[in-house]
Parts: structure tokens; C-alpha cells; sequence
């Protein structure tokens, strides 16, 4: 079991239809020390008038800790592109549609692409609306395909990187906050682990 940590920020900038969105994750491939991931993202969102779906360009750098108590390190800088539809269905049905192409450079493999795509579904449970004070359960699963199989240091990918199921429950705490734990299940061909998660979900209106 394993642990992730995360605190994501979105911002919409005043009276426009740009803003921001990031986050900040430290993964460990246990439930204290032992690092997996630091990850420090962000990216500017573009929203069309009277539409719900989301654009953001971004930028990521990340660091990876080998399995066990390492020093050993790996720097990556991706950017990518992404796109968010939500669709609600009926009362207390909400679900979004992500997807993500990312652009990834390694100091070892080099650069390579990926698509990813995410599918969540949250539903209220102690009220019909998604708004404060909202207790919800949250489930989504998200497939990873490697865009590039031959890559020019050398490696080779399958095209299928790998798949993460999530279920958790969360509370809204007003309209700018709110805060999940859950568990997520990751598997490749070659491993399966789950994961620890609790997260932090930061709004702020006419940065």
C-alpha cells in the first residue's frame, strides 16, 4: 500500500475567460518515507462562452525515487494538452470526460508520448447538489496508451502503460474546498498496486 498526497488549484482569472489550474503531489511507494514521485504541475485553462468544457495547456516536472530506500533519482519535464467535459445526468449524476496528451522527456529514455484518458463519476449523498456541505463518492478509472513504442535512446514501450481505478468519498467544506480520501488501484503488464489517497481541492474565483 502506498500513499499519495495531493493539493490541486484551479483560478479563474477576472472577468475573462482564461485561467489556472495545478497541483502539487509527493507519492511514496509506502505509507511513510520510501519516495515514489514528486510532482509540481500547472497550466493555463481556456473556457468558451456558454460552453462547460475546459482547455488547459500545461507544463510538469517531476521526480521519481526508485523502489525502496534509494537516493537514486530520475528528472522528467512533460508538457501537455488537455481537455474536460463534464455531463451531468439527471439530479445527482455528475461525470467529466479528461483527456490528455502528454509530451515526456527523461534524462534516460528521452522523449516520448503518451494519451491518457479519464473517466469520473460523483455522486452526492446526503443532498442532491454538489455544494457545501456535500458528502459524495467519487469513482473513475483512467487508461494510459503510450503514443510511441520505439524510442530513439533505445527502449521499447508497449503501446498499454497502464490503468487506474478509484473509489472514494469526499466532503465539500464550502464553495472554494474540498477534500477526498480514497483508494486507487494501479496496474501495468508486469505489477499491481493500490494506493493510498488524500487529496485537497482549492477553487479561487477572479484571481
Amino acid at each position: 500500500m502506498g500513499l499519495w498526497k495531493m493539493y490541486f488549484v484551479k483560478a479563474d482569472f477576472k472577468e475573462s475567460q482564461f485561467g489556472f489550474q495545478g497541483d502539487f503531489q509527493i507519492r511514496n511507494w509506502d505509507l511513510t518515507t520510501d519516495l515514489e514521485q514528486t510532482i509540481i504541475r500547472g497550466g493555463l485553462t481556456f473556457k468558451p462562452k456558454n460552453e462547460s468544457v475546459l482547455f488547459t495547456l500545461g507544463y510538469g516536472n517531476i521526480l521519481y525515487g526508485a523502489f525502496g530506500y534509494s537516493r537514486k533519482r530520475l528528472n522528467e519535464n512533460r508538457i501537455y494538452q488537455e481537455v474536460l467535459y463534464p455531463v451531468k445526468f439527471g439530479k445527482r449524476i455528475y461525470t467529466k470526460h479528461r483527456f490528455r496528451f502528454e509530451q515526456k522527456c527523461t534524462e534516460i529514455i528521452g522523449f516520448r508520448t503518451r494519451l491518457r484518458y479519464k473517466f469520473f463519476v460523483s455522486i452526492p449523498i446526503n443532498q442532491a447538489e454538489l455544494n457545501k456541505g456535500a458528502i459524495y463518492f467519487t469513482v473513475y478509472n483512467e487508461l494510459f496508451i503510450n503514443g510511441m513504442t520505439h524510442l530513439k535512446s533505445g527502449f521499447e514501450l508497449e503501446h498499454f502503460d497502464r490503468n487506474r481505478f478509484y473509489t472514494s468519498l469526499g466532503y465539500i467544506l464550502n464553495d472554494s474546498f474540498k477534500i477526498q480520501i480514497g483508494i486507487m488501484n494501479q496496474s501495468t503488464n508486469n505489477w499491481r498496486k493500490s494506493q493510498l489517497q488524500i487529496s485537497c481541492h482549492h477553487w479561487i474565483v477572479d484571481l
